[in-house]
């Protein structure tokens, strides 16, 4: 065991624990420290639990050992979240081979000057600005971030009316005592869908979102979770980007449909001109008044640009929304 970490004491509490914990992840990803955190607290309070005799020193004492002190967890987790990001990091372009320079060799008397060569150095090839253009096509969270604008009004409709209607018929009801229980379950099933839905943005915009929820401790009892889950600032902040994904969502279908079926009719016109009865042409008040050969690549150009734009508009509403929703979903 590295001894930079057996020099600072063990932490006595569980909240002492995770307080260090969180203070050797700083300015690690948020959703990485949530979930570092619920792991290390279920961990904890398990163990706790299971050895209802000893102290919570003496529980974390025991099992420094086996899950380790805050720092070793900590750099473990560093390791492992870097590991997984360069296996799902899309693939980059091919990297050209720079010869390094060779070190100067000093020659002596007692050892003669050896040559040495020196390994190459691997750098990734420049990109032109038109590759960096049409090479948003071979980026598949493109594609995701233009499936998940078109599945935002679905979801953002879902959403919405969850979060009214939950929260209009859990309130009505604490004037009886069932109201408790379904206060309750709505609250829990409001952290359940926001895992669902950080899911759904990792998947499709490449956004690393918490993968656990916020720890809540089964010991307690309704009322005591409830004021928790009021106190906290998470329950509130999901339940507003909820509410924020009707319109964003309406947005984001109206956004895509309209420019997706632009560019493709550009695009495809001149096959429907030359396939069907439906002549491609300058129509001005109903009447086509030509159909110069000379316009079907220029529509088929104008299309292909309106649809790489397409694609490239849609990747930066994926970063974007995926930031807001790591801003409003995970909160520490």
């Amino acid at each position: 065991m590295n001894t930079e970490y057996t020099a600072r004491p063990l932490p006595t509490t569980i909240p002492e624990y995770l307080d260090q914990l969180r203070a050797a992840l700083s300015g690690a990803d948020l959703a990485m420290i949530q979930d570092a955190l619920y792991d290390a607290e279920e961990y904890l309070r398990s163990e706790l639990a299971e050895q209802p005799g000893k102290s919570e020193a003496e529980v974390i004492a025991g099992v420094a050992g086996s899950y380790g002190a805050p720092e070793e967890v900590a750099e473990i987790y560093r390791e492992t979240e870097v590991t997984v990001n360069r296996a799902l990091r899309p693939p980059r372009p091919p990297a050209r081979v720079v010869p390094a320079v060779a070190p100067a060799v000093v020659e002596s008397a007692a050892s003669p000057a050896e040559p040495s060569v020196a390994a190459p150095v691997r750098e990734p090839a420049p990109r032109s600005l038109l590759a960096r253009f049409f090479g948003v096509a071979m980026d598949p969270h493109t594609y995701g971030a233009l499936f998940y604008m078109l599945l935002s009004l679905a979801t953002g409709i879902f959403f919405f009316i969850w979060v009214v209607t939950g929260l209009s018929l859990s309130v009505s009801l604490l004037i009886v005592i069932i109201g408790i229980p379904v206060l309750l379950l709505f609250l829990g099933s409001v952290r359940v869908l926001s895992l669902v839905e950080g899911r759904i943005i990792e998947t499709m915009l490449g956004v690393r979102m918490p993968r656990r929820p916020a720890y809540t401790d089964r010991s307690q009892g309704w009322l005591q979770r409830i004021g928790a889950m009021f106190s906290d600032g998470r329950t509130w902040l999901t339940m507003l980007y909820f509410v924020l994904m009707l319109p964003l969502g309406t947005l984001y279908f109206t956004v895509a449909t309209t420019l997706l079926s632009t560019s493709l009719a550009l695009v495809f016109a001149p096959l429907v001109s030359l396939f069907s009865n439906m002549p491609m042409g300058i129509w001005i008040d109903g009447v086509n008044i030509g159909n110069p050969f000379w316009l079907w690549p220029v529509s088929v150009g104008i299309g292909l640009l309106l649809l790489f734009g397409t694609l490239h508009l849609a990747r930066g509403i994926g970063k974007l929304h995926g930031a807001m929703a790591k801003h409003l979903l995970v909160r520490l």
